[in-house]
């Protein structure tokens, strides 16, 4: 199957991708604020850089999108009909780096939460309660 866009376009396309300040991070972090939590963002010297880090209470999160970080079970992890081997490649490799950094982290005494696109758009409740629970506990 070939693209629907031309070489520049999907470059074009591909180039908005933002890596950091997505609309699920966004939402996750105006909700914690609300709710009188304090955080950094995107600590570089933790493994993995979390989207959200609680320093004192040693908790990590990661707000990962479904499709770059292969979601098990959803509907948007999949692998595009065009280019699919790089495709394959890449976004197996973004899901084993994944598990890596959650590993090294644990391994140094981290908790780790790790919340979906699609959990925030259609289980939000149930994610921010998920998250002020283990914030409570830590």
């Amino acid at each position: 199957m070939t693209d629907v866009f031309s070489t520049e376009k999907r470059s074009s396309v591909m180039s908005r991708i933002r890596g950091t300040d997505t609309k699920p991070e966004i939402l996750i972090r105006s909700e914690l604020h609300a709710m009188g939590y304090r955080f950094r963002l995107h600590q570089r010297d933790l493994p993995g850089r979390p989207d959200i880090v609680f320093r004192s209470k040693r908790v990590a999160v990661f707000v990962h999108g479904c499709f770059w970080h292969m979601h098990r079970g959803c509907n948007r992890a999949h692998i595009p009909k065009s280019n699919t081997d790089f495709w394959a490649t890449k976004l197996t490799g973004n899901r084993l780096r994944d598990q890596q950094q959650v590993r090294l982290l644990r391994g140094l005494g981290w908790k780790v939460i790790t919340l979906w696109e699609c959990e925030i758009e259609h289980k939000f409740a149930s994610v921010i309660w998920r998250l002020k629970r283990t914030l409570q506990n830590a």
